[in-house]
């Protein structure tokens, strides 16, 4: 199997040859229309992107994942959006969604960091001063 097409540098290529997708300039081949959903669909993949560093940090596997996840993340808004309005869902089709994009989101790299909860002296004692210099204030 010849295998030239496919290792074609992304440079090579004149950018007027390349996809709109390729190029940055579109999300989709075809344009979905300006819908709600289509603006939270790249304002999710954005932020996801963003967590990963940026655009030009990703290799093209992880930004086809990084769309995956933005896919299935709303997705799971929908379906949240129709149980808040008090609509039946169907439990297994979200719990699954919910489980793929943690995978989808593992495989991206992205993992719950623990985050530091030693409280700082210099603050507490500081919050505290604070908080006796109002209780001074209103006794007075």
């Amino acid at each position: 199997m010849d295998t030239s097409a496919i290792r074609i540098d992304r440079e090579a290529k004149p950018r007027r040859c390349r996809s709109a997708v390729t190029n940055g300039s579109r999300l989709f081949v075809e344009r979905p229309g300006d819908t709600r959903w289509s603006r939270r669909f790249a304002d999710v993949l954005t932020e996801i992107v963003s967590d990963l560093g940026g655009a030009d940090q990703l290799s093209e596997g992880q930004r086809q994942l990084a769309r995956r996840c933005a896919t299935i993340a709303i997705e799971c808004e929908k379906l949240e959006g129709a149980a808040a309005a008090g609509s039946a869902i169907d439990l297994e089709t979200y719990g699954q969604l919910t489980d793929r994009l943690g995978r989808a989101f593992h495989r991206l790299g992205l993992e719950r960091r623990s985050r530091d909860v030693t409280p700082n002296i210099h603050n507490y004692l500081q919050q505290i001063a604070e908080e006796e210099a109002a209780a001074n204030e209103e006794a007075q």
